[in-house]
C-alpha cells in the first residue's frame, strides 16, 4: 500500500509503532521496522544521551529498515538534556523523529537541517494546525481512545479524524484504539494516511513489557480502564481498583522505582499488581501475544476482507 505516510518515511505499510515509555526499546522498534512499519525508540526511556546513542546502534544492528526516535518535550524543574538527545539523534543518522508534549518548534531547525522528518503527536485539531504551521512534516492525531496520554479533549477519533482531514494539508496518522485491520480501513476512510498502534504492540513477543502487563491487555476490555486527570487510560489491577474505591487518583502515586513502571525493567521485588499500566481502548481487540511479524502479516491478510462492504446501489 502506498500513502503519503509510506512515501514520506520509506516504509512498506502505513503502520507506526508510537513512542511508549519503557516499552519503546530497540527490540520492539526493530521488529516493527522489519515487518514493514515504522518502529520507534522512546528517547527519554534512555537515562542519558549516551544511553540513547547505544540504543540507536542496537536497533540498527537488528534492522536495515527505517526507524525513528520519540522525543517528548515536557515542562520540568530539571528538564532532560534535550540538546544532548537531539545531538545524538542527528549524529547517529536517525531519519524520523516523533515529537510529543510541548511545542517542538525550538528543535525543528537542527533536526530538519539534518534531513530528519518530523511527525508530531497532537490531541486536538487546533494543536495539529499549529504543528503544521511551524513545519512538521506529518502528524499523529490522538483521539481519546489513546492510552496513557494526558491533555486529551475527550474527543474520539470518529469525530476528530474527519475534522483533521478537513483542516490539515500535511499527512497524518490515526492514533488511539487502532488495533487491527479494521482500524486501518477506518482510519483511511476518515482521511488519515496510516495508523499509529501503541497498546497492540505492547502485547507482542518482542515488547519489553512485563508478562503480567501483557496478560492484563489480553484479559481486560475497555470498560475496565480507569481515566484520571493525569493519565488517559489505566489498566485495572488490585492497586487501581483499591484507589478507585476510595476516590484517589493513581497518577499521584510515586513510582515503585524512579522512572520505571509497567515494564520488564521493574526489579523482581516489585509485585505486578502494584504497578500502574497505561492502556488504550484498543484492548477490546487484543486476544493474544503474537510476534510483531505475525501481527503485521495478520493485518495485511485481513485488510482486503475489512474493505469489503455492501455498495449503496446494491441495497
Amino acid at each position: 500500500m502506498k500513502t503519503r505516510i509510506t512515501e514520506l518515511f520509506g516504509i512498506r505499510h502505513p503502520i507506526i509503532q508510537g513512542g511508549m515509555h519503557y516499552v519503546g526499546l530497540a527490540e520492539l522498534a526493530a521488529a516493527v521496522s522489519n515487518a514493514g512499519g515504522l518502529g520507534i525508540i522512546t528517547g527519554l526511556t534512555q537515562p542519558t544521551p549516551d544511553d540513547l546513542a547505544r540504543e540507536i546502534e542496537r536497533c540498527r544492528a537488528m534492522t536495515d529498515q527505517p526507524f525513528g526516535v520519540n522525543l517528548t518535550f515536557l515542562p520540568a524543574v530539571k528538564p532532560p538534556d534535550y540538546p544532548g538527545y537531539v545531538r545524538v539523534i542527528v549524529e547517529h543518522g536517525v531519519r524520523v523523529v516523533e515529537t510529543a508534549g510541548n511545542n517542538p518548534q525550538k528543535w525543528l531547525p537542527e533536526l530538519q537541517k539534518a534531513g530528519i522528518k518530523i511527525i508530531h503527536k497532537c490531541t486536538s485539531v487546533r494543536h495539529a494546525k499549529k504543528a503544521e504551521s511551524i513545519g512538521c512534516d506529518a502528524l499523529s492525531i490522538d483521539g481519546f481512545e489513546c492510552g496513557g496520554h494526558p491533555g486529551e479533549d475527550d474527543v474520539p477519533n470518529f469525530i476528530l479524524l474527519p475534522r483533521a482531514a478537513d483542516e490539515l494539508r500535511v499527512p497524518f496518522v490515526a492514533s488511539g484504539g487502532m488495533a487491527d485491520a479494521r482500524s486501518l480501513v477506518a482510519a483511511l476512510a476518515f482521511g488519515a494516511e496510516g495508523m499509529n498502534m501503541g497498546t497492540r504492540f505492547i502485547a507482542t513477543e518482542e515488547s519489553g513489557a512485563h508478562e503480567a502487563y501483557k496478560g492484563l491487555l489480553v484479559s481486560q476490555r475497555s470498560v475496565d480502564l480507569m481515566y484520571t486527570p493525569k493519565i488517559a487510560g489505566v489498566a485495572a489491577n488490585w492497586l487501581v481498583e483499591s484507589m478507585r474505591l476510595v476516590g484517589l487518583d493513581p497518577a499521584n502515586l510515586p513510582e515503585p522505582e524512579p522512572g520505571r513502571m509497567g515494564t520488564g525493567h521493574l526489579p523482581p521485588t516489585v509485585r505486578p499488581w502494584a504497578n500502574l499500566w497505561s492502556a488504550g481502548q484498543g484492548i477490546d481487540q487484543i486476544d493474544d501475544v503474537p510476534s510483531v511479524a505475525a501481527l503485521v502479516e495478520r493485518l495485511r491478510a485481513e485488510y482486503d476482507a475489512a474493505c469489503r462492504t455492501p455498495r449503496f446501489d446494491a441495497v
